[in-house]
Order: structure tokens, then sequence, then C-alpha cells
């Protein structure tokens, strides 16, 4: 194993080994100066063949972030949060490249929309990185893509264009303790799939993480079964989750082929 006193630390490495989701929030505004540098920054995450495949919606509206709420499976912090950010893949501007050399988007691809949502999901990882690191918290929405259509009407999207997910952000609240995360040989791998440090099985990982997760929740006064992380996955995949998204977002100009 690694040398702890050796291990190298920062305030990136800091911001992320501390880093919760956060669903409370203060009445402090968030200014739109912090707003710009917070985006303005993570625009520069990586994107593939710089292609820039994404968008942010930026919703302060109390109204439309309440018909949002509705809309992402009435999670009540996407009401009471300062400010929602929807990012979106984006291929308008692809489409606008295409169209003025003669072609046109409309046999787009799996790779198209793989990439674009990749893009999107780097620039919002990097947004929540830098909000995080200047005292503001958030939470991400992957109920975004509950209803999909609804939030492109609410958000005025256009075609070609649907909200990955959303990410509610303000200064917090509430400091809530920090869930344990699998463990590291369960995850790293060296030189080919499933060979650790440790030679840990998967199956010892997944016993492993469910009695930490279920003495986690319990510290909390949650209630939980002994196998708290594979019942949560049951819970939540079986049957599959969001089964119509690909006709969904076909509607909306993604055709994943």
């Amino acid at each position: 194993m690694p040398d702890s006193q050796n291990t190298p630390s920062n305030d990136v490495i800091e911001t992320l080994l501390n880093r919760v989701s956060v669903r409370k929030y203060t009445d402090q505004p968030v200014s739109e100066e912090m707003l710009d540098t917070i985006l303005k920054t993570a625009f520069r995450a990586p994107t593939s063949s710089n292609i820039q495949t994404y968008s942010v919606v930026v919703v302060r509206d109390q109204e439309r972030r309440d018909a949002l709420m509705a809309a992402c499976g009435n999670q009540r912090h996407i009401g009471t949060a300062p400010v929602f950010l929807a990012f979106c893949a984006d291929l308008t501007r692809i489409e606008d490249a295409l169209v003025r050399n003669g072609h046109n988007i409309d046999s787009n691809n799996l790779e198209t929309g793989l990439v674009s949502a990749l893009d999107a999901g780097l620039v919002g990882m990097s947004a929540y990185l830098v909000a995080d690191s200047l005292g503001l918290k958030g939470v991400m929405i992957g109920g975004a893509r509950n209803k999909p259509v609804e939030v492109a009407r609410i958000l005025g999207l256009p075609p070609r264009v649907f909200c990955v997910f959303g990410m509610c952000l303000g200064w917090p609240g509430e400091a809530p303790a920090q869930k344990p995360r699998m463990d590291y040989d369960g995850l790293v791998h060296f030189e080919q799939y499933g060979k650790s440090r440790s030679g840990a099985d998967a199956t010892a990982i997944v016993d492993s993480y469910d009695g930490a997760l279920a003495k986690h929740y319990r510290s909390q006064g949650r209630e939980t079964t002994d196998a708290s992380w594979s019942d949560d996955m049951d819970k939540k995949f079986s049957p599959p989750l969001r089964d119509d998204l690909r006709e969904r977002l076909k509607e909306l100009g993604f055709d994943f082929r």
C-alpha cells in the first residue's frame, strides 16, 4: 500500500475528499458574478474534439423552479435552492456547422449523443467543484431525465437539446455526514480488470459496502436493511429505470441508434 505520509494533498484534493450533497440552503443569494466565474471556469473542462456540445440554462425564477421540481420527481430542494442549473447536451451548433457545409445531422447516432452527454457531464462536475471550492454547496439532479420532454418545454429547449442533469446550488444550510464509498481496491484494477492490490473479489466488496452503508444510515436515524446498498439498487433498477428514455429523447432530436 502507498505510504500515507507521502500522499499528495492540496486544496483541490481536499475539496473533493470533503464533498457532500447538500439539499438545504440559506436565504443568501448566489451573485451573478460568482455564477459567471463558476461557469466560465467550468467551460475549460475537456471536450471531445473541441465540439463543446453543451449549454447551461440558469433558472432563478420561483415559478419555473417549482415546475422543474414537479417534473424531476418532486425533489423539494429544486424549489428552495437559490439557483438551478440545467446542464444540457446541445447539438444545435454542430447542426449549424453541418448545414453550412451542405450536410445535416438527421442521422446522428449513439456516438454523437453519448459524446454530447459526456461533454455536459464534464462541465457540470467542473462547475460543481469550482462552486464547492468557493463555499457553495449543491446536489446533482438526475431526475431531470424523468420527464425530459416536459423539462425541455419548461426550459424552452429547441430541438437537438436535452437536459442531461440539473444542479441545485446555494449557500449551505446544513452539514450532512459524508456517505462512505466502496473500497478503493474494488474499484481500481491493474493492467486487467479483476487484478487489485488486495485480490478482493466483487462479491466481497459489495458485502463490505452493504454493511458500511447500513451503519452510516443507522447512525443518521434512518431505517435500512443489512444489505443496504444492494437492496437500494434492486429497488431503483428493477424494473428498469426510465425505460422510455430512448423514445423521449428521440422526440427531442437525439436518435441513439
